[in-house]
């Protein structure tokens, strides 16, 4: 399957205005630009995407897959124009050549606790993990409890 190709935000384009966090950029961490976006993103709710987790050391790191999940958060973005940009700048995306960029963004299904399911935006590292310790849990939060 060939991934998306995501353009830059064009008014009335996106499929979806949600985004799916699931390492630091979750609310309680004091990730550098997050806080630029507090006003602009609305907290939904718990879910979970298809996907491997891994530990990178600073940051975790999400790989598509069909045979586990990761846990995270879903928001919904009140001004796209202001959130994806920042998004892809803070996670090393460039939609203009997403093969060289460290994280991809990417639409993913979300599950949420309560079984709901949506479509968010989701970025998946694009980069070789080397030696990064997968997180068989697949919550980010809970890996750096029992850490």
């Amino acid at each position: 399957m060939t991934p998306s190709r995501p353009a830059p935000y064009t008014p009335g384009k996106l499929a979806t205005d949600l985004v799916f966090f699931y390492g630091t950029l979750m609310t309680g961490f004091q990730r550098e630009g997050r806080s630029r976006l507090d006003a602009v993103l609305e907290r939904v709710g718990r879910g979970c995407i298809g996907a491997s987790l891994f530990d990178l050391g600073l940051y975790p790191a999400a790989i598509p897959a069909s045979d586990s999940t990761v846990w995270g958060e879903v928001h919904r973005m009140l001004d796209v124009e202001a959130v994806l940009p920042t998004l892809d700048e803070i996670e090393g995306f460039r939609p203009e050549d997403p093969d060289s960029s460290l994280y991809r963004r990417e639409e993913a299904a979300v599950t949420f606790d309560d079984g709901h399911q949506a479509t968010a935006w989701a970025y998946f590292y694009n980069a070789p993990l080397g030696r990064a310790q997968r997180i068989e849990s697949g919550d980010y939060l809970q890996h750096l409890k029992v850490k």
